[in-house]
């Protein structure tokens, strides 16, 4: 038990009781003393109180600091955990997309050097197309020319797309500019951060034939049936009338192994079964056939067959189309189009008129086509 001065309250023995009518001066006085001290003693233990209910109101307050600051700083390092999981993820990301372009372009190199290696493979890169050769008589100079315009076949990986521009210089704008940030805004993502896709713009190199040696064969069975009259019959009509004429030995044929119309032409090859058949009738250079109503001189050339002895190759650089790679598969094949001409038609992204665009989505590939720019 707590000794008396250690008390906040010091209590005081009782006086021994005094008779009535006794009382004694001395005594009173002595009485106020008491109580004098007694009072004094109480308004100390208050004071005493009241001090130790500041500092343990005080001492609440740092305790309650104390909590607030470890909850906030637990906070603070969740927050710091979730920012460098994200971060994390996201560079696990960009690691995957840079493989996956590491490796289309490697297969694409790899392509290239195969073709450029052996140029008899990029016999698949021309047309493969039967051609009339005719000299011209009017300028020495210009006679017996070819005029190729190669068709150059040039593979799509998934998640690509070729765009090809009004102009040349938008073009060289987009690919210097390389990264580029597509709005995805067709209604099709519900997530606010799925809303953008970043591409990647690179040049399309092509290789192209700078020099071609063709080697010219006769066929011995073959002719060319060209001046064809244009009259209101069908290809397959005018073929059996063809066919009929020239298996007759009357008119210098005989039985016809073959016939077809040249691709976009109005000339016609007839095959026969027999050597020296067609010889003869090259020989008469125009025949009289009844074709329809009435008849029509046709003429007889030689069938000419070609093959490629030798080709040369060069780099070349489309000037007005640039391939996108790094598209994600998020939207179908249409939206994601309308998306990649809307962005880069807008000039305030550096884009312009787009020509042409053709996409592959991811998981599939695409064969494009390249032609003469005769633009």
């Amino acid at each position: 038990m707590d000794s008396e001065e250690e008390s906040f309250i010091r209590l005081f023995p009782p006086e021994a009781p005094q008779d009535e009518g006794s009382e004694d001066p001395e005594q009173l006085r002595r009485e106020v003393e008491r109580l004098k001290e007694f009072y004094s003693a109480l308004e100390q233990d208050h004071a005493k109180l009241q001090i130790a209910k500041k500092a343990a109101e005080q001492r609440t307050q740092e305790l309650k600091k104390e909590e607030l600051n470890k909850i906030f700083e637990q906070q603070l390092s969740l927050n710091e955990d979730e920012e460098r999981t994200h971060q994390i993820f996201a560079i696990k990301e960009e690691n995957i997309r840079l493989r996956q372009e590491k490796q289309v372009l490697k297969n694409k190199l790899e392509e290239l050097r195969v073709l450029w290696n052996d140029p008899v493979r990029m016999l698949s890169a021309l047309p493969e197309k039967k051609m009339v050769f005719k000299g011209l008589t009017v300028n020495k100079d210009d006679m017996n020319k070819l005029m190729l315009t190669p068709l150059i076949r040039y593979p799509l990986p998934g998640g690509s797309a070729l765009i090809t521009f009004e102009e040349a210089k938008v073009a060289q704008r987009i690919i210097e500019l390389r990264e580029h940030t597509v709005e995805l805004s067709c209604g099709e993502l519900e997530e606010l951060d799925q809303c953008r896709m970043q591409v990647k713009a690179v040049p399309v190199e092509l290789l192209l034939p700078s020099a071609l040696e063709i080697r010219l064969t006769q066929s011995s069975r073959s002719i060319l049936v060209s001046n064809l009259p244009s009259l209101d019959i069908s290809k397959d009509g005018l073929l059996d009338k063809l066919e009929l004429f020239f298996s007759k030995t009357k008119n210098g044929g005989s039985e016809v192994e073959s016939r077809e119309f040249l691709e976009d032409s109005d000339q016609v090859v007839l095959t026969f079964t027999q050597d020296g058949v067609a010889e003869q009738l090259i020989e008469k250079g125009f025949i009289q056939v009844p074709i329809g109503k009435g008849t029509h001189e046709v003429k007889i050339s030689p069938c000419m067959s070609a093959d490629i002895s030798n080709m040369q190759l060069q780099p070349s650089r489309c000037p007005r189309t640039v391939l996108l790679l790094g598209i994600p598969d998020v939207l179908s094949a249409e939206s994601m189009r309308d998306a990649l001409e809307i962005h880069f038609q807008k000039a305030s992204r550096g884009g312009g008129e787009v020509d042409a665009l053709a996409y592959i989505p991811a998981g599939r590939t695409g064969m494009a086509v390249f032609v003469e720019d005769t633009g």
